[in-house]
C-alpha cells in the first residue's frame, strides 16, 4: 500500500515497511527536495531509541550509559520529578525547551504538545524567538512595526513579481537554492528554481555580496562580490554614500516615508567607496559601479538571514533597509527591500489569508522567559540579570529541563559550555526518536514515533496543498506518540481530561480538520484522507511588500513611517545598538581564518545525518570542510585530507574539499554533523560539528540573538590515527 506524507522539505509517497521502506516525491512537485533521500535510511537506523531509558550516574551527562526500563517505571519517575520540582522550587524552575523542528505535522508538533502539557500543570519558563531569526524578530518591529515585520519575514514580494519587474537584486549573503527546499510544515510544490529561471530569462541580474561564490544560485545570472565576512554594513553605507553623491538619493521618499532618513545620509557622508574598499576587500570601483547599476533600474535590496546571526546582527538588517529607502523604491513592484530570499522556501512564495489547523494551546501561567539562544546562560547563571529589548529580566533557577522535538546540541554555540550548562539541572527529560547528543545528556529518554509511524496533517505557510500524513509503518520497538506520553503523564498528575479533552490522537486529527475546513468549503475528513491531499484555496499571490504603505496606509510604528532612527531603541541606552544603523568592524583575532558555519545542503539542520544523502557528502565519514586552494597550500593540506580545525573554544576533525568558491581567508563547514566527543584527546568533536568553535554570545542587548554564523579558526592537517565515529551508537551497556 502506498501512503501520503510530508516533511519540512516537502511532500512524498511511501511504499514498503521496515528496512524495505521506499520514498518517492509527491507527483506534481516540479523540483522535489533531494533531502527525501535521507528518509529511508534513517527510518530503522541503529540510532533509534527503542525503549524508555534512565541514565546510570557516573562521571557526568553525556558520558554515561543508560539502562532501559518499562514505560510505567519511566512515566512514574517523570511525574514524580515534575511534582517534586514544582513543590520545592516553583513552576518557573521547569524550563520547557523544545526549540526545534521535529515533525512537520500540525497535531504531532512536539513543541505544542509539550507546552500545552506543562502549562496545564502549572506553567514553565519559556523561550522566545528563534536561532534563525533572533535579531530580526526583535529589531524589525521597531523599524517597520509588527505588521510590517510579519510581512517582511513571512511573505515578502512574490517571486513572480520579481521575475516580471526586477532588473537587479543586490543580495547581501546571496540567494542560495539549497535552503529553499525547506519550509516549516513542508511544501507540496517546489517552484523556486522555476521562478529563478523565468527571472533570468527576462533579464534579471544579481549582485551576490558574499564570501561564498555558490551563495548565488546557479539558475541566476550575476556577479560575485567576494566580501570580507562581517563587513556588509560598510558596503551598504558606501553604496548609500555613492547614491547620494551622484544625486540618486530619493529625498522625497525619505522625507515622506521615513524617520531618520536625513540623519542616515549625514552618517554616510564620509563613508566613501574608498573607505569601504579598505574594510571589505572589494574594490572601490566595484562599489561605485554597483551603486550606479542600482540607480539605473528597478532594484531589490535583500539581506539573508545569515547576516543577522553574527555579532551586532541587528545592523545589516537595519542598514539594508536604510539603503533600500535611499533608493526610494520600497513599495514598487520588484523594488525595495527583502529579507530571507534564499534563506527559506516560503519567502516570496505566496501566502494564505487564514491559519492552518493547530493543536490548541492554553495560557502559560509563568511569565519568566529567555531569548532562545541564551539557554546556557539560563542554566549556568540562575539569578543573574540580563537585558533584552529595553527591559531587564532575571534568569530563573532552573531545576528541571524538559525537551521535546529539538536538539540544542545542534543549534547552540560553544558546545563545551553547553555541556557544562546541561550538567547543572537536577533532572533533564528528553523525548527523542534517535540517540542524539541531547538525548545522551539527559537523565530520562523517552522514545517517540516519527512522522512515518503516525497520522497527521501537513502544510506549510503559504502552501498549495494540505497533505494527509498517513501512517506508513508500525512504531519502532516501544516508541510512542508524544501525545500518548503526555496523556499518560497528565493522568498521573491529575489533569488527563483537561489535556486530552476526551480524544485519542486519531480523533484529534479528525477534529482539527473538521473544525477548520467548514469555513473553506473543503471536503469532509474521510474524502480528504482517501484522496491524500486537498488544494488550499485563496492563496494570495503577486504580493508587493509595503505596496499599501506607499499608497498611504501607515505602519504600526510610533511615527507610522519606516524608522531609520528609532527613538524607542535609542532610549534603551545600548551603546552597541543605538537607535540608528552603525558599523562595527570585526574584532581582531589571533586566528587567521574565518569559518562560515552555514546551513547544510544535505539535511535539515542535524535531522537524519545518518541518511543516504548526508552520508554521501562525508569525507572519511566526517563533515566536509571547504577551503581555498591557496589557504590549503600554505598549510600543506590537499583535497581529501582530514584537517583539525581549532580555536580557543575547541577543536574538530573534518574532511577537506578544496574549492575557489570560498574567498581566500575563508573556510566553510556546514552545521548539523552529530556532535561526537568520544575521543577528547584528539578533538572536541571528531565528526565535524562547527558549534564546538562558535561563541555563545548574543547579537546585542537589544535582541540577544544567535551569533553562530562565523568563527575565527586555524586549520592544520591531521596526520594521526582517525578515531571512529561513535555519534550514532546507542549508549547502552548491553550494546
Amino acid at each position: 500500500m502506498t501512503t501520503t506524507s510530508s516533511s519540512h522539505w516537502g511532500a512524498f509517497r511511501v511504499s514498503g515497511t521496515g528496512t524495505a521502506l521506499q520514498v518517492t516525491p509527491r507527483p506534481g512537485d516540479p523540483d522535489p527536495s533531494p533531502l527525501l533521500g535521507n528518509l529511508a535510511g534513517a527510518h530503522r537506523h541503529r540510532s533509534r531509541v527503542a525503549r524508555p531509558a534512565l541514565r546510570r550516574p557516573r562521571a557526568g551527562r553525556g558520558y554515561d550509559s543508560f539502562e532501559e526500563v518499562s514505560w510505567d517505571t519511566a512515566l512514574d519517575h517523570v511525574a514524580a520529578e515534575l511534582s517534586r520540582v514544582r513543590e520545592q522550587h516553583g513552576d518557573s524552575a521547569i524550563f520547557g525547551g523544545s526549540y526545534g523542528w521535529a515533525s512537520a505535522g500540525r497535531f504531532h508538533h512536539a513543541q505544542s504538545q509539550l507546552h500545552r502539557f506543562l502549562a496545564l500543570g502549572g506553567g514553565y519558563t519559556a523561550s522566545r524567538n528563534s536561532y534563525s531569526l533572533g535579531a530580526s524578530l526583535v529589531a524589525l518591529p521597531h523599524l517597520v512595526g509588527r505588521r510590517g515585520a510579519h510581512a517582511v519575514i513571512r511573505e515578502g514580494t512574490d517571486w513572480p513579481v520579481i521575475a516580471g519587474h526586477t532588473d537587479l537584486i543586490v543580495a547581501f549573503g546571496g540567494i542560495r537554492t539549497a535552503n529553499t527546499y525547506v519550509t516549516p510544515g513542508g511544501r507540496a510544490v517546489h517552484d523556486f528554481r522555476g521562478h529563478l529561471r523565468a527571472a533570468t530569462a527576462r533579464g534579471l541580474r544579481v549582485a551576490s555580496v558574499s564570501p561564498l561564490r555558490d551563495d548565488l544560485s546557479p539558475e541566476l545570472a550575476g556577479d560575485w562580490l567576494a566580501i570580507r565576512p562581517g563587513t556588509d554594513v560598510a558596503v551598504m553605507f558606501a553604496l548609500a554614500h555613492q547614491l547620494a553623491a551622484d544625486g540618486h538619493a530619493d529625498l522625497a521618499f525619505l522625507d515622506r516615508f521615513t524617520v531618520g532618513g536625513d540623519r542616515f545620509l549625514a552618517d554616510v557622508k564620509d563613508r566613501t567607496p574608498a573607505w569601504a574598499a579598505g574594510v571589505s576587500g572589494l574594490s572601490e570601483q566595484s562599489i561605485v559601479d554597483l551603486a550606479r547599476r542600482m540607480a539605473a533600474g528597478r532594484t531589490l535590496v535583500t539581506v539573508s538571514w545569515s547576516l543577522q546571526r553574527t555579532p551586532y546582527g541587528e545592523q545589516p538588517l537595519w542598514a539594508g533597509l536604510a539603503l533600500a529607502a535611499v533608493l526610494g523604491q520600497i513599495g514598487l513592484p520588484g523594488g525595495g527591500f527583502g529579507h530571507g530570499y534564499g534563506s527559506m522556501g516560503d519567502v516570496g512564495g505566496g501566502a494564505l489569508p487564514y491559519g492552518l489547523p493547530t493543536f490548541p494551546q492554553v495560557r502559560n501561567p509563568v511569565a519568566d522567559f529567555i531569548p532562545c539562544a541564551r539557554v546556557a546562560d539560563l542554566l549556568l547563571h540562575p539569578g543573574t540579570e540580563f537585558d533584552y529589548d529595553g527591559e531587564r529580566y532575571t534568569y530563573p533557577d532552573t531545576r528541571l529541563v524538559y525537551w521535546a522535538g529539538g536538539n540544542p546540541f545542534h543549534h547552540h554555540q560553544d558546545l563545551s559550555r553547553l555541556r557544562r550548562a546541561f550538567a547543572r539541572p537536577e533532572t533533564v527529560i528528553v523525548h527523542e526518536p534517535y540517540w542524539t547528543a541531547t538525548a545522551r545528556h539527559a537523565d530520562v529518554v523517552l522514545p517517540v514515533t516519527t512522522t512515518l509511524e503516525r497520522d497527521d496533517l501537513g502544510a506549510g505557510r503559504g502552501d498549495t496543498h494540505l497533505i494527509a500524513m498517513q501512517r506508513a509503518d508500525e512504531p519502532y520497538a516501544q516508541a510512542r506518540d508524544e501525545y500518548d506520553i503526555f496523556a499518560g503523564l497528565a493522568a498521573r498528575l491529575g489533569y488527563h481530561d483537561a489535556f486530552t479533552e476526551g480524544r485519542t490522537s486519531g480523533e484529534w486529527v479528525r477534529h482539527l480538520y473538521e473544525g477548520w475546513r467548514v469555513d473553506r468549503g473543503l471536503p469532509g475528513f474521510d474524502d480528504f484522507w482517501s484522496a491524500g491531499e486537498v488544494v488550499l484555496p485563496g492563496r494570495r499571490e503577486n504580493t508587493v511588500l509595503f505596496e499599501d504603505f506607499r499608497a498611504g496606509r501607515p505602519l504600526d510604528t510610533p511615527s507610522g513611517r519606516i524608522e531609520l532612527s528609532s527613538a524607542t531603541v535609542a532610549g534603551f541606552g545600548y551603546e552597541e545598538c543605538p537607535g540608528h544603523p552603525v558599523f562595527h568592524e570585526p574584532a581582531l583575532s589571533a586566528y587567521p581564518l574565518v569559518l562560515i558555519c552555514n546551513q547544510p545542503g544535505t539535511r535539515l539542520h542535524s535531522q537524519q545525518d545518518m541518511g543516504g544523502v548526508s552520508r554521501a557528502s562525508k569525507v572519511h565519514d566526517r563533515e566536509p570542510l571547504r577551503l581555498h586552494p591557496a589557504d590549503a597550500a600554505a598549510r600543506g593540506i590537499t583535497d581529501g585530507d582530514v584537517a583539525r580545525v581549532f580555536n580557543n573554544l575547541g577543536s574538530l576533525l573534518a574532511g577537506v574539499r578544496l574549492t575557489d568558491a570560498c574567498a581566500p581567508g575563508v573556510a566553510q563547514l556546514s552545521t548539523g554533523a552529530w556532535f561526537d566527543p568520544s575521543a577528547p584527546d584528539v578533538a572536541t568533536c571528531v565528526h565535524g560539528n562547527p558549534n564546538v568553535l562558535t561563541e555563545d554570545l548574543g547579537t546585542s542587548r537589544l535582541a540577544q540573538g544567535c551569533t553562530g554564523q562565523h568563527a575565527r579558526v586555524e586549520i592544520t592537517r591531521h596526520d594521526g590515527p582517525l578515531p571512529a565515529i561513535r555519534a550514532f551508537d546507542p549508549p547502552l551497556e548491553n550494546q
